[in-house]
């Protein structure tokens, strides 16, 4: 378990670093001035996807295990995506602890981030959290970039 003081100050240095040199379309501040448990992000849809035109919000809940637990992330925007629920719950094996999932301590917010900004241009269908929209993705691109690029409009402008 990861003392208060070693994630106070992992935390920090990652939202400094997230600060001078943020990633592409990416921004992610302290809901409150040096209190790190809840972190606001903006993302810009990624370039090529249904969702380039739109900026998302997210909110990520640090726990205080962090970083051997990870963190837990949100969309506040709503987004039609096959692994992204009406209740802004994202499936990525990234976010969920082994066995069943993939989260490292080594794993960084703005890996996380950058992952899920990924995500959002390639989607998994395999691994949904909304069936019907892995089935129109798998079987019906075009109709399903449609209705993201049309849900984006008007959720994400």
């Amino acid at each position: 378990m990861a003392s208060e003081g070693a994630r106070k100050a992992r935390l920090c240095h990652e939202i400094k670093s997230l600060f001078s040199k943020p990633p592409w379309g990416i921004t992610c501040t302290p809901e409150k001035e040096d209190i790190y448990n809840a972190l606001n992000v903006r993302m810009c849809g990624p370039k090529g996807s249904p969702y380039e035109s739109g900026v998302f919000k997210l909110l990520i809940n640090v726990p205080n295990n962090y970083p051997f637990e990870p963190p837990l992330v949100k969309f506040v925007t709503s987004v039609y995506h096959p692994n992204i629920d009406s209740a802004g719950r994202i499936c990525m094996n990234m976010l969920k602890m082994p066995p069943k999932g993939t989260w490292l301590p080594t794993i960084t917010i703005e890996t996380l981030l950058i992952s899920i900004q990924t995500l959002l241009a390639h989607p998994n269908p395999d691994d949904p959290l909304v069936t019907e929209i892995a089935m129109e993705y798998k079987y019906n691109i075009e109709e399903f970039n449609k209705k993201a690029r049309k849900h984006t409009k008007e959720y994400a402008m």
